[in-house]
């Protein structure tokens, strides 16, 4: 698609457009799929992925499955309409999950982060107990398990580092990142316990039109809003090649859990990104804050080794973006809060 997309459903089919690596990978692998928490950010654009590498491959008559609490009706038919096939269920009900069909191919995106500093409790039951539940049904499948860069402590970013590894400590950085922690070792426990391939997908920063650390500065510039820069650096992806690697990790399960870090290549600057940005809509940002010595970012080199470069550039990016918005494109009104430094969402 040569145009910036404006619509939902022609976001979705740009997301969703499957790289030679995802049809690779349903190829190779027998069974059908499910996408646990396919109503969040990603859920969608990744289950219609899956349905359409599949279809790309010729696996027509393999199913895709979509499991969500659907507190809008609307999106079982939204997702009926792409090929997946929806399942309404509350995963912190032990009895509903209990009735889930066991798939081989199980992608984890369930989980909380916005509201984890008002109602601590519940991003603990949907982070942790959670987690139980799903890896003990799934006991004999593989499993990507959705988790975050935030397991990580803050890392300098002077020179040349690029920021935490896979062997980088995890540490407890408010009470979102230590719950998400908690996911990892109760996924981990039950694949010690039951042999469960898995894969700790350690994600930094999604992005796509409608939402992401690209939207949250173009549209701070657009109103004249301040722009925190304390953070100082970030990294990021594109939400198509995001989805893309985590069906490719699906070829990379392990017991124990494979850990893995996906973003981008770059190490971004907050305030470059911004002046960017104002120089693509014609207003100047405006800042507050100074850059610290320190920023939550991961070094994702492993996943280009195994995966290869990913397909659409920063500057592709923020012109989408720019265009969208300009456009008066609707946003998901879920910011990531990038500029937070003490852990709580």
């Amino acid at each position: 698609m040569s145009r910036t997309p404006t619509t939902d459903y022609e976001i979705e089919s740009l997301l969703s457009t499957p790289t030679p690596g995802a049809i690779e990978t349903v190829r190779a692998l027998g069974g059908d799929y499910m996408v646990l928490g396919v109503g969040g950010k990603m859920g969608t654009s990744l289950a219609v992925m899956l349905r359409r590498a599949l279809d790309a491959a010729g696996k027509t008559s393999t199913k895709v499955y979509g499991v969500s609490r659907f507190s809008r009706p609307e999106a079982k038919t939204e997702l009926e309409r792409f090929g997946i096939a929806p399942i309404s269920c509350d995963l912190a009900d032990p009895d509903q999950v209990a009735q889930l069909p066991e798939i081989p191919n199980v992608e984890y995106l369930a989980g909380q982060k916005f509201g984890t500093d008002s109602a601590p409790d519940e991003t603990w039951i949907q982070n942790t107990v959670v987690p139980s539940l799903v890896a003990r049904k799934f006991r004999r499948s593989r499993i990507v398990v959705f988790s975050t860069g935030c397991v990580y402590p803050f890392s300098p970013t002077a020179g040349d580092g690029k920021g935490a590894t896979e062997s980088t400590p995890v540490a407890f950085l408010g009470e979102y990142a230590s719950t998400c922690v908690g996911r990892e070792r109760v996924f981990t426990h039950y694949s010690r316990k039951y042999g469960t391939p898995q894969l700790m997908y350690r994600l930094n920063y999604s992005v796509e039109l409608r939402y992401g650390v690209l939207v949250d500065v173009a549209t701070r510039i657009l109103a004249g809003q301040p722009i925190d820069i304390t953070m100082g650096y970030f990294n990021l992806i594109w939400q198509g090649d995001a989805v893309a690697r985590a069906i490719q990790c699906l070829q990379h399960t392990a017991t124990p859990p494979k850990l893995l870090n996906v973003t981008g290549a770059e190490k971004l600057s907050i305030r470059r990104v911004a002046e960017d940005f104002g120089r693509l809509l014609g207003k100047t940002p405006q800042f507050t804050g100074q850059e610290a010595a320190s920023a939550w970012i991961s070094d994702a080199s492993e996943s280009f080794r195994l995966f290869g470069p990913t397909t659409v550039p920063l500057d592709r990016m923020m012109q989408m973006v720019a265009d969208y918005l300009r456009a008066g494109g609707k946003l998901l009104g879920k910011p990531t809060h990038f500029e937070t430094r003490d852990g709580k969402f």
